[in-house]
């Protein structure tokens, strides 16, 4: 089914907040897993599982885990389509097999190193060598159960050769391979050497070979590196709700899908203007939501300059976005993903602002009690340290200020 997506210019997003975000130092419970690849696949409806491989975790890392892992195989079948994550041995993908087994639209990962020093950390081998043992590997998965999908991730694909690794893409595909991501495992790429790896490795491997990308964010290039990916025909590409994962993260998801999908004519430019990215439309509106409950799963905070779903999406304090705010954001808030827009007391606040909130608030003001409360705003901004003013204190002061007034008449 992936195959098929990926094959027909279909996006698919391989989630891995759950795996590779625990190397965040984070530990998402069974319960939140099934309910994160629930709510994933819901995004696209009923082609959830076309859209969506989510990467439920490592099953070899303990007991715990693998029952984790099992539960959102069975728990989450059919909205999404459920992958167990293992090492390159033969222990580890029979594993890793027996975690989803059993259950519609499964698939395993089989990690396999790429450059030489990796394949020689991980294995004790040159790099060729572990290509060719991840050949074997898949075959013998898919002798073993042939209903579970299996693909391959070549770790620190950024550093290895890539004529070796198209060799080995298309090998493990004539093996029974569905994809064949290619990892910038240490984030090390820059734009222009992600976009050339892909295309080179993507030439040399051949059309039956589906590739995937892996773009880790050190560099704070993940985003960009997987849309030169996309930009070099790679159609699944892997990211992570806030971009947890290991070090400084993936490409954060809502990122990732709000900007493939929130404007029909970007996309176009990303993806070619023949292309349809998608069976079903992604719902962007639920993503704020979906974010909010990673991030009190797991405790990595939104701020308010987190895109697409920070703090600050839809707000405005000053004068002239308030007045005119389709011209100081990309997009309209309430249109794209059903946020309401607020306007925040700061000490930026104009007359107009103040205004606003008080009207808000349920009190009318004439000009000189609006020049009287901006004093009163920007004292108490400066005074406490604080740019917000906080929607009660606000109210409080505009209460007494009537209470004065009434007692004056």
């Amino acid at each position: 089914m992936i195959r098929e997506s990926a094959l027909a210019g279909r996006v698919v997003l391989w989630e891995e907040s759950a795996r590779d975000g625990a190397q965040a130092k984070t530990l998402m419970s069974p319960d939140f897993r099934v309910r994160l690849a629930r709510e994933h696949g819901r995004v696209f409806g009923a082609d959830g599982p076309r859209h969506v491989v989510f990467a439920a975790g490592f099953p070899a890392v303990c007991a715990q885990e693998f029952e984790a892992v099992r539960r959102v195989a069975v728990e989450a079948e059919g909205l999404v389509s459920v992958a167990a994550v293992c090492r390159g041995t033969v222990a580890d993908v029979r594993q890793a097999l027996a975690s989803v087994r059993d259950t519609a639209h499964a698939r395993i990962m089989v990690v396999v190193p790429a450059s030489e020093p990796m394949a020689a950390v991980m294995t004790h081998r040159t790099a060729g060598a572990a290509l060719e043992e991840g050949v074997a590997l898949v075959q013998a998965a898919r002798e073993r159960d042939d209903r579970v999908a299996v693909d391959v991730c070549l770790a620190d694909a950024s550093r290895a050769d890539h004529g070796l690794m198209a060799a080995g893409a298309s090998a493990m595909t004539e093996a029974g391979a569905g994809t064949v991501l290619l990892a910038d495992t240490v984030g090390c790429q820059l734009p222009a050497e992600a976009g050339g790896m892909f295309a080179r490795v993507r030439a040399a491997s051949g059309d039956e070979v589906v590739l995937a990308s892996h773009m880790h964010n050190d560099l704070g290039l993940g985003l960009c590196n997987t849309i030169e990916a996309l930009r070099a025909g790679v159609r699944v590409v892997s990211s992570s709700w806030l971009g947890i994962a290991e070090r400084s993260g993936l490409v954060a998801t809502e990122q990732l899908l709000f900007l493939l999908a929130y404007r029909a004519e970007r996309t176009a430019v990303l993806l070619g203007e023949a292309i349809a990215p998608w069976w079903t439309a992604p719902d962007l509106t639920r993503l704020p939501a979906i974010a909010r409950m990673v991030s009190q799963e797991t405790g990595v905070p939104l701020s308010v300059t987190s895109p697409i779903v920070g703090s600050g999406v839809g707000t405005i304090s000053t004068g002239t976005p308030f007045v005119h705010p389709q011209l100081f954001q990309p997009f309209d808030p309430q249109e794209s993903l059903g946020i309401t827009p607020t306007v925040v007391l700061t000490h930026l606040a104009s007359a107009r602002v103040v205004r606003a909130v008080a009207a808000g608030l349920g009190h009318e003001l004439d000009d000189e009690q609006v020049r009287t409360a901006m004093t009163w705003v920007k004292s108490r901004a400066y005074r406490s340290g604080q740019a917000v003013v906080a929607d009660q204190d606000f109210a409080g002061y505009l209460d007494r200020q009537q209470t004065v007034g009434v007692g004056e008449r």
